[in-house]
């Protein structure tokens, strides 16, 4: 075989190629490392701007420690405070306290406001006290010394008035009454159908009566008919004496009053029944004393109450008295006490017969007892006499070991209760 040598031509192009892949490498690798430094750098920025940024939050988070830390304080401090400010509030509430009446708002921190002694005052309003609670004629407690609101009491506190629960209401019924059909049915109308049937009074077109006086000698069933009405309707029945209207210090009987009255529309339907009423509302004069002037007031409030009260409210009003003609005009007219209801002394037999026949219902007598002979009499009678002439005649049968009543129990009970004409003429003979 024979070996060829290359020529110049392929030596040539052989050179040129290595020339060229030496050259291709070379670009390679530097453009490798222009990358990698590049890369380089650009991490390194990187890490710059995350460390700049770790060193911000550094500084915000010890910022906020800082913060953390007074705001502990801060809190700790106003912690002390509050119990200071609690503390003190109690000091301010603890009693003895003024007993005043809210009158009227000024701001909202400031009042006017009226003491027992009659006085009014422009105190301040405690700040923790809710003033939405605070209505014309509101008691209140006022600070000793400078006569600040500091409590709302509630509105019933400070009165002795109180409304009757069912437990209490009298058990007496209108059949336990004996006769008085007539003031029976009078007042029946006035006061039990308006509450009971009040679409009666709306058919008919008028507007049933707001109040009734009821007036007699002492003893004709007054009190006693008026407990077979509280009884007889699911109405709250509210008794108060006229006399207790009557204190120490000025005011307190117009506030008692309007109490009553408010007391009255809270819980309506409802029944006030004021007895012994001609004690306040006797006709009016030229007082001349502080408590003439007292009672005057009393009787102005109650005037007003009456005109004030709606209608719509079924408050009903029963008043009773023994001397009708001492009573003001003004509280008689209509629109007031519009329906009057007399009850006599007892001259006729047929009612006489009845509160007897009642009384006697329930007692054992004797079946030679006549009750014909009492009631003949022409003596002056009145329910309570009759009741007290048999409940007499009880105890002597008592006293005597028996469990029957006779008729000289009767006679001697009547002897005892009832003053004759003969006792009434007996003495006249050393006048």
């Amino acid at each position: 075989m024979t070996t060829v040598a290359p020529s110049l031509n392929n030596t040539t192009a052989i050179e040129a190629d290595i020339n060229r892949t030496g050259s291709q490498s070379l670009f390679e690798r530097l453009h490798a490392r222009l990358q990698q430094n590049n890369d380089t750098n650009t991490v390194r920025g990187q890490d710059n701007e995350d460390f700049l940024k770790l060193k911000k939050l550094q500084r915000e988070m010890e910022l906020l420690e800082i913060q953390e830390t007074y705001i502990k304080k801060e809190m700790i401090h106003l912690e002390n405070e509050l119990i200071k400010s609690k503390e003190e509030i109690l000091r301010i509430q603890s009693v003895p306290l003024v007993i005043g009446q809210f009158l009227e708002i000024i701001d909202n921190d400031t009042a006017i406001v009226t003491s027992t002694t009659g006085m009014n005052y422009v105190v301040k309003i405690l700040s923790t006290l809710d003033k939405e609670l605070l209505k014309p004629s509101t008691t209140v407690a006022l600070h000793r010394h400078s006569n600040a609101i500091v409590k709302i009491l509630p509105p019933d506190s400070d009165s002795s008035i109180s409304i009757m629960s069912a437990e209490d209401k009298p058990d007496v019924t209108f059949a336990d009454v004996g006769g008085l059909d007539v003031q029976k049915q009078e007042i029946r109308e006035a006061i039990e159908l308006p509450l009971l049937q009040k679409d009666l009074y709306e058919q008919i077109g008028i507007d049933p009566p707001r109040g009734v006086l009821l007036y007699g000698p002492p003893g004709t069933g007054k009190t006693m008919l008026v407990k077979a009405v509280a009884n007889a309707t699911n109405a709250s029945f509210i008794k108060v004496n006229g006399s207790e209207f009557v204190h120490k210090y000025l005011g307190e009987g117009p506030r008692m009053v309007r109490d009553v009255f408010r007391l009255a529309r809270e819980n309506a339907p409802s029944i006030i029944f004021i007895d012994e009423v001609d004690s306040i509302a006797t006709k009016r004069f030229d007082a001349q004393t502080g408590s003439d002037r007292e009672v005057q007031r009393i009787l102005i409030e109650l005037l007003t109450q009456m005109d004030g009260f709606d209608q719509q409210t079924d408050v009903k009003v029963i008043m009773a008295t023994n001397r009708q003609d001492t009573l003001d005009p003004a509280l008689l007219r209509p629109g007031r006490l519009d329906r009057k209801i007399e009850f006599p002394s007892l001259k006729d037999r047929r009612e006489r017969r009845l509160i007897f026949n009642t009384v006697a219902e329930k007692m054992n007598l004797s079946p030679e007892c006549d009750l014909d002979t009492l009631i003949s009499r022409n003596d002056p009678l009145s329910g309570a006499i009759i009741t007290a002439i048999m409940q007499e005649a009880g105890l002597r049968a008592i006293r005597k070991n028996r469990y029957v009543i006779l008729q000289s129990d009767l006679e001697e009970a009547y002897a005892a209760q009832v003053k004759t004409s003969d006792d009434n003429g007996k003495y006249e003979f050393y006048k």
